[in-house]
C-alpha cells in the first residue's frame, strides 16, 4: 500500500512545473548532459558540427552562411534529443517486450532526424563547395 501511495507521489509531483526559472534552466542542462553523455549520434553529430564551424571559419563564410549554419546544427541537435526523449518514453511504455507501434514510433523519430541530418549535408555543399571550389581554381 506504501509503495502505491509513493508511486502516486511521484506521478503528481512529474506533473508539476518548475516555479523557478534557474531550476527550469537546470533541469533543461541536464536533459542536454544526459543526451551527450548516452546518444553516440549526438556525439557523432558534434564533431560534425565543430568540424564544420571550423571549416567555415577557415573557409571566411558570410555571417548570413554562419547563421544558415548554426540553425541547421541547431536543428539536427534538437532533433536527436527529441529523438532520445521518445525512444526513452517508448522504452518506459513497453518494457522489455516487442511492439509494432512503439518500432514505428522509434523508426519515424529517428528518421526525423535522418532527414534533418541530410539537409544539413546539403547546406554544408551549398556554403562550402563554392569557396573550396575558388580555392583550387587558385591554385
Amino acid at each position: 500500500m506504501q509503495k502505491k501511495i509513493n508511486s502516486l507521489k511521484n506521478r503528481i509531483e512529474s506533473y508539476k512545473t518548475s516555479s523557478n526559472v534557474l531550476k527550469s534552466f537546470k533541469y533543461a542542462f541536464n536533459g542536454i548532459s544526459y543526451v551527450l553523455k548516452t546518444s553516440r549520434n549526438f556525439k557523432i553529430q558534434l564533431i560534425f558540427a565543430v568540424t564544420s564551424l571550423i571549416i567555415s571559419f577557415l573557409l571566411q563564410i558570410s555571417i548570413s552562411n554562419y547563421v544558415i549554419l548554426i540553425a541547421t546544427i541547431m536543428s539536427v541537435l534538437i532533433l536527436e534529443i527529441l529523438n532520445t526523449s521518445i525512444e526513452s518514453i517508448i522504452d518506459l511504455v513497453v518494457k522489455k517486450e516487442f511492439s509494432s507501434l512503439a518500432k514505428i514510433s522509434k523508426d519515424a523519430s529517428a528518421g526525423a532526424v535522418l532527414l534533418a541530418s541530410i539537409n544539413s549535408v546539403i547546406i554544408a555543399v551549398y556554403i562550402f563547395f563554392p569557396k573550396i571550389k575558388l580555392l583550387f581554381e587558385s591554385i
